[in-house]
């Protein structure tokens, strides 16, 4: 099984602006201080659009708060490792694991710009390979990275607006 995850972001920005600040390496640590995650290391290379930007973003987050069948799978802290492939900039290719544990996600990111205001299109395919409670943390990982995506765009709105 697997879950499937679309949602979008809208900045009041061209495109290239929200290239230029979804490629920036500070932008991407204000959002993790801003998740609250335990500690983070985020690195970005080949910006010239060359051989594609590449995005890395390593956090540590706390297990607190999530359900205890889940807790004892993962521990006290998630490592999750997100990396982007930009391969214009309009387009990108997401993979996210979490080492040692039996899931992942991936997916693309879009911009399309209409009239300078830009929509960031995330689709994700969700997939835990756990028997009888794939689902569940399925909806769980789902959830998280919702609430992750809403604090992505309040960030975004103020880099922006700066």
């Amino acid at each position: 099984m697997a879950k499937q995850i679309t949602h979008d972001l809208t900045y009041d920005a061209p495109a290239s602006a929200v290239y230029a600040m979804l490629t920036d390496a500070s932008f991407r640590e204000e959002v993790c201080d801003r998740s609250g995650v335990l500690r983070h290391d985020v690195t970005v290379s080949g910006e010239d659009l060359t051989n594609g930007a590449h995005v890395r973003i390593q956090q540590w987050q706390s297990a607190d708060g999530i359900p205890s069948f889940a807790k004892k799978l993962v521990g006290d802290q998630i490592e999750i490792i997100q990396e982007e492939t930009w391969t214009s900039p309009t387009a990108c290719d997401v993979t996210v694991t979490i080492p040692g544990k039996p899931g992942e996600m991936s997916g693309t990111v879009r911009l399309e710009e209409d009239g300078g205001v830009t929509t960031e299109h995330v689709e994700l395919t969700i997939t835990v390979r756990i028997p009888l409670v794939a689902g569940k943390i399925e909806s769980l990982v789902a959830d998280m990275l919702l609430k992750s995506l809403k604090v992505e765009n309040t960030v975004g709105r103020e880099y922006l607006a700066r």
